[in-house]
């Protein structure tokens, strides 16, 4: 069953700001309390993102990074997650009011009696995770 999961967050901070951590591919286990390390092998499409957490090991393929059109694309071609495909869309866009407006979108296939669950637990961990670099990049600005 294919499933599509959509978290949008408008941020508290600006448009380049919210790019420039995007498009750097790192720092998941910053931002997601579940994700214990993050490393990245390459830069740019192809490289790819191999994280650790208490359930096992994900690996994300770069499959684009479009600084024009700022949007990240990923595959996750390992998943401790009952998912037989999973591709993370990370799109960020200016507000009227020169905030950043974030939308993460995963398309995921899976099981039927898995769907549910799936798209509860990847809405719960990626809001947790857009929280936590809006943290960061907070932070980062007051210290400036």
């Amino acid at each position: 069953m294919f499933t599509k999961q959509a978290i949008t967050k408008k941020l508290d901070t600006s448009t380049a700001k919210a790019w420039h951590a995007i498009r750097g591919i790192e720092g998941l286990d910053r931002w997601f309390p579940i994700i214990g390390s993050c490393r990245v092998e390459g830069s740019g499409v192809g490289a790819q993102r191999h994280m650790t957490l208490e359930g096992g090991q994900i690996t994300d393929l770069i499959e684009a990074v479009d600084d024009e059109r700022k949007r990240f694309v990923y595959l996750r071609t390992t998943s401790p997650f009952p998912v037989t495909h999973y591709r993370g869309t990370v799109e960020i866009f200016d507000s009227y009011d020169g905030q950043a407006v974030l939308s993460w979108t995963i398309d995921f296939e899976s099981r039927p009696e898995d769907s549910e669950a799936v798209a509860a637990l990847v809405k719960g961990a990626i809001s947790d995770g857009i929280d936590g670099m809006e943290r960061e990049l907070r932070e980062a600005t007051v210290s400036a």
